[in-house]
Parts: C-alpha cells; sequence; structure tokens
C-alpha cells in the first residue's frame, strides 16, 4: 500500500525519485526501494511523506490512492483527524509532528535560536523550515521520543541564564504532564517560553506557567493558544551557575562557624 502510494503521490507532485529523495531528507535509493517494496519507510519518513502529499498518515497507509480516479475527491471522503493532542473537550487525535532525519535515517535536534524564535510560529509543521534550522545529536538522551532545542532568552528561570540552550522531549499528550514540570511552552500568544508547567486541563483548559525566579508572577494560558509543549530533558549553557555568596549569605555563614567554634568551646 505505501509502495504504491509513494509512487502515485510523487507522480501527482510531479517529482523524480532525486527530487522526492532531497524533500523527504533521504537517499535517493531509498525511495526506489521503497516503491518497489524492498523496504519499509521509519516512521519519522512516514510522517515527513504525509504532510508532503497533503494527507494524513492513517490515509497513507490505508487507502490505495493508485485506484482512485480523482484522488482529490477520495480526499474529501476521509475521516478527518484532529491534527492537536488531546485536550478538553477536543479530538482524541495527534498532531502530525514534522521532523528531519539524518542519512542514516535517526531522528536530528533541530535547534530554534532566538533569532528564529518568531519564525517557528509559522514554520514549526513546515519541514522545509525545520532542514533550514541547525542541526546537532545527543546520543545520551536514548532513542525514545523526538527531541528539540530551544535558545531561551530573559532571566526568569535562573540560575539558567539568559541563552541558555534548553533540549525538550515532545509531549504529545497533555494531560499527563504532572505540576511543576520544567517544559518549553510554544504558543500563538506567547511565543516561546521556559516554565514550569501546572496542569489545569481538567478544571479550566488552562496550562499555570512559573517561574523559577520570584520577582515573576505567575499567570494562566488558554490550551486553545498552545501549539507545543516540549519536556526539558537536558541544558546546554557557556554560563556556569554562580553559588549564593551574596552578603547576607556570607554573614549567615560566618555566624554559623562562630556558632560551632563557641560550642567546640564550650566541650
Amino acid at each position: 500500500m505505501i509502495n504504491t502510494n509513494l509512487k502515485f503521490w510523487r507522480r501527482e507532485l510531479a517529482l523524480t525519485q532525486a527530487q522526492m529523495a532531497e524533500k523527504l531528507g533521504i537517499k535517493r535509493s531509498l525511495v526506489g526501494a521503497y516503491e518497489e517494496g524492498r523496504a519499509e519507510p521509519k516512521l519519522t519518513t512516514l510522517v515527513n511523506m504525509a504532510r508532503l502529499f497533503g494527507i494524513t498518515l492513517d490515509a497513507l497507509v490505508t487507502t490505495d490512492f493508485s485506484k482512485k480516479k480523482n484522488a482529490k475527491a477520495a480526499l474529501l471522503q476521509l475521516q478527518p483527524v484532529t491534527t492537536e493532542p488531546t485536550r478538553p473537550g477536543g479530538g482524541s487525535g495527534l498532531r502530525i509532528l514534522a521532523l528531519t532525519v539524518d542519512k542514516e535515517q535517526n531522528e536530528n535536534i533541530e535547534l530554534v535560536p532566538q533569532k528564529a524564535a518568531a519564525g517557528y510560529l509559522n514554520g514549526y509543521a513546515d519541514p522545509e523550515y525545520l532542514e533550514e534550522l541547525p542541526k546537532f545529536r545527543l546520543p545520551m538522551l536514548g532513542s525514545g521520543g523526538t527531541y528539540r532545542a530551544f535558545e531561551i532568552s530573559g532571566d526568569s528561570m535562573l540560575p539558567i541564564a539568559s541563552g541558555t540552550v534548553i533540549v525538550g522531549r515532545y509531549v504529545d499528550d497533555w494531560m499527563t504532564l504532572k505540576d511543576g514540570t520544567p517544559c518549553i511552552v510554544v504558543s500563538s500568544k506567547e511565543g516561546i517560553v521556559f516554565k514550569r508547567v501546572f496542569n489545569r486541563l481538567k478544571e479550566g483548559a488552562m496550562l499555570a506557567l512559573h517561574s523559577d525566579n520570584p520577582l515573576y508572577s505567575p499567570y494562566e494560558i488558554d490550551v486553545e493558544d498552545v501549539v507545543e509543549i516540549w519536556e526539558a530533558k537536558a541544558y546546554i549553557s557557556s554560563t556556569f551557575p554562580i553559588a549564593d555568596l551574596s552578603l547576607n549569605r556570607l554573614a549567615s555563614i560566618v555566624l554559623d562557624l562562630q556558632q560551632q567554634v563557641s560550642t567546640m568551646r564550650k566541650a
């Protein structure tokens, strides 16, 4: 089914195997192998195919478009699948996440620098946009889940400083988020923010976002405005955290030492 659909849609889009391979980020030989049924695409490749063809992942693997006289009409007959993660009062389907892979078909970690943060809101679902972002891999994260990295700005999450890169794992079911989980939250109104998330989905379809810096007040965000959530799993920074050595802290340390010395003398 997948091999015939790949061949069908490639011809519909008037693409050569080489052009198709370039758009999917794979080798041309793999396109030929997929079309001839000699190999099966990985899930990440299937997702990118569905996105490129403008169809659901379910349609790609269950509908034989080569037998449809009018592919566009056939698409209208397909049961639509919601494109957002499970949420209260909403659908139960899962949004297709755009990805990029390396030559060995391993998922990349795309880096969204501060200067690209605004553009990410428009390009997060576009494989071509993601292809232009810097990419890297962190083997210690393992193969479980999809990861993306975001360069944060501001001091709301001190001691994690502005300019730190937060590596997050994609959260597909927001209902499972535990209170206090540090996350990158992408929303249409707030943009990209790094906060601790408190789950208020059942109570009022909201998320409460808290900063580690007490100077910033917590606030709530409507779940309908949320685009993506990435649970923070690692961070990369050129700034090392500085211990709290304020005058008050130093005075407290000195007082503790004096009390210890006094106790030892009495003993």
